[in-house]
């Protein structure tokens, strides 16, 4: 029997070393501990995907809290299903005693631990889901305080109409006129698009 630890963290700037510490606690070897930077949406994580196929019947596997294996209620429970039922491997979820399949092999124990699943699977969701709402607000909030969002915008050099004059009159080729003004081709036209549409109203 091999023993496991999963941690994850939902992106690559938060600190995994709570959950790897827990880990370690436990005296699980560093390379026995699979650590995935990404979102719990859905299980298609490479850390994961590799350690799954290294469990075989028996082995026990370690998790901090439940939405450290994901925050997708259907897909927690087949993951669940999968682990325990067709690898035959056995979950310790360390922030709920209740959920540790070593414990209460018994038709009643089974029935607690399915329903704390499930309870647990829908607040990983359910806050997945809020997340994403305060995110989408936190956005929408700050764009009507005219925060951009995206990469900057370019904005052409101060001597751009003088450049666009010497263009226009042949003076300099189409690659000298971007490398003089630092734009991609895309910006320079739509820059001298916004110049020329100026330059008629005035």
């Amino acid at each position: 029997m091999a023993t496991y630890g999963y941690v994850r963290v939902s992106s690559t700037d938060q600190n995994e070393d709570r959950q790897v510490f827990a880990m370690s606690e436990l005296q699980i070897p560093p390379e026995q501990i699979f650590i995935d930077k990404q979102s719990g949406k859905d299980f298609d994580r490479p850390s994961y995907q590799k350690l799954v196929g290294l469990l075989t019947a028996g082995d026990l596997l370690y998790i901090k809290s439940i939405d450290r294996l994901g925050r997708n209620y259907d897909e927690i429970q087949n993951q669940w299903r999968i682990l325990t039922k067709e690898k035959g491997i056995d979950i310790v979820v360390l922030d709920m005693e209740l959920l540790d399949t070593r414990r209460e092999k018994t038709l009643l124990g089974t029935f607690i631990a399915d329903l704390v699943l499930q309870v647990l699977s829908f607040v990983a969701q359910s806050e997945r889901e809020s997340i994403k709402t305060r995110q989408r607000e936190g956005i929408a909030a700050a764009r009507a305080r005219g925060v951009r969002f995206g990469r900057p915008i370019k904005k052409p050099p101060e001597n751009f109409v003088a450049l666009v004059r010497q263009w226009e009159h042949g003076n300099l080729t189409e690659k000298e006129i971007l490398e003089k003004t630092g734009l991609k081709e895309a910006t320079f036209y739509r820059r001298l698009r916004e110049y020329r549409i100026t330059r008629r109203k005035k």
